[in-house]
């Protein structure tokens, strides 16, 4: 087994590696949720902004290559442009971060379904990162924990986990 000095601890033996891997299991959450928020933005709202900038493109995408069935080209263009723009700033903002996944997650489906199904491996990543957003919340470096702080009042930073309602 090789040896290597990595920040103070010895990788290669057991002790060095449990020490580096309780090390990164203290990077926190709060990181993570960030991270992923501004990630999944960091798709979604350009491809937002480049439908909203040339609208009758954006239409013939829609009715040529995306054919997102049951709905007219024009819809599917505006509900996916209008998605991508208003839940990437939400996410970005962590305002709303549970909701704005939701509308995400739907247009993952759907593209999945019906427009571009060999693209499972990207769609895949982003859904399971929309998912912990969802089931975990936008966390400490957001909109929403902030209106959870100032709605539950001084005592919230005391308890340090709002209480079960």
């Amino acid at each position: 087994m090789t040896t290597a000095a990595y920040g103070g601890a010895v990788v290669g033996s057991r002790s060095g590696l449990a020490g580096w891997i309780g090390r990164l299991a203290r990077v926190p959450l709060s990181l993570h949720q960030l991270l992923f928020r501004l990630g999944v933005a960091s798709v979604f709202l350009p491809a937002g902004l480049i439908k909203a900038s040339g609208w009758e493109t954006t239409v013939a995408l829609f009715r040529d290559e995306y054919r997102v069935p049951l709905l007219p080209p024009a819809v599917a263009a505006a509900m996916a442009t209008c998605s991508e723009l208003v839940c990437s700033t939400l996410l970005i903002l962590g305002l709303a971060t549970r909701l704005a996944t939701l509308p995400l997650l739907g247009m993952i489906a759907t593209i999945q379904l019906f427009v571009y199904p060999s693209a499972w491996s990207e769609h895949l990543v982003w859904g399971s990162i929309l998912l912990f957003l969802l089931t975990r919340g936008g966390g400490p470096v957001s909109v929403d924990h902030l209106i959870a702080r100032s709605r539950d009042g001084p005592s919230h930073s005391q308890r340090g986990r709002p209480e079960l309602r």
